[in-house]
């Protein structure tokens, strides 16, 4: 069975849209800490950290978000999506103790390379411009499973699946060896998902998924269930 990887912007409703979101077949929720830079998100992902600062998430209502949505969904992976500058600011190892008490199963920082600080165990990223030998120790440090980053460019819906997935999915699949391959960016509809997962082992959805959050609780359980329904077909 593929993974499906739901990505929502930490709020004060994300508990209970995490909720939806698994009730519509989400295996995994990300939760993104909102930064007011991030280089890796699409503007539906930037304007959601906007919103998100405005109403005042920072880390550690972020960490408390977290939290509520670990209480609602004790057996769902959660894991938190942020920046390196969040982490200096707030304490590395200070931020992953309190992630792990808060319940996050694993950590993803978009834009700190791996080979970086190994002993912060997270999900390391690899994209198409990434070399072997980078692939490789990424797949060697990242915990639990490998998210190829699918296109160059920020996050955001896209008309197709990236036309380099599959060149490298095959790389890494080469190098990898038998770590789970999640790809994400650019992947929005059920088409893209049924396509991707055909390729690789999950995906990860997110400008979408958080364009469905807007517009409530029912809205997003009907498009992950879509996703779903393409991904077991």
């Amino acid at each position: 069975m593929k993974t499906l990887v739901v990505y929502l912007m930490a709020g004060r409703a994300t508990p209970e849209l995490a909720a939806a979101a698994t009730d519509g077949g989400a295996d995994v929720i990300e939760i993104g800490f909102p930064f007011s830079d991030p280089l890796a998100d699409g503007p539906v992902i930037r304007r959601a950290a906007e919103r998100a600062l405005a109403d005042g998430m920072r880390t550690r209502a972020c960490l408390d978000c977290l939290a509520r949505t670990r209480e609602l969904l004790p057996d769902t992976p959660l894991i938190p999506m942020t920046y390196a500058s969040l982490l200096e600011a707030y304490g590395w190892e200070r931020f992953a103790d309190d992630a792990r008490a808060a319940g996050a199963t694993s950590l993803i920082v978009a834009d700190f390379p791996a080979g970086e600080r190994p002993e912060l165990r997270r999900v390391q990223l690899v994209a198409p411009t990434s070399t072997d030998e980078r692939i490789k120790v990424a797949a060697e440090q990242t915990d639990g499973l490998l998210y190829l980053v699918t296109l160059t460019g920020t996050t955001g819906a896209r008309d197709g699946l990236s036309p380099a997935l599959a060149g490298l999915v095959e790389r890494a699949r080469a190098l990898a060896q038998k770590v789970p391959l999640y790809a994400g960016f650019g992947i929005s509809t059920g088409e893209h998902a049924r396509a991707a997962t055909e390729l690789a082992d999950g995906i990860v959805v997110g400008s979408r998924a958080v364009q469905a959050a807007d517009e409530g609780a029912h809205a997003l359980r009907t498009y992950v269930a879509s996703l779903r329904e393409a991904i077991d077909a």
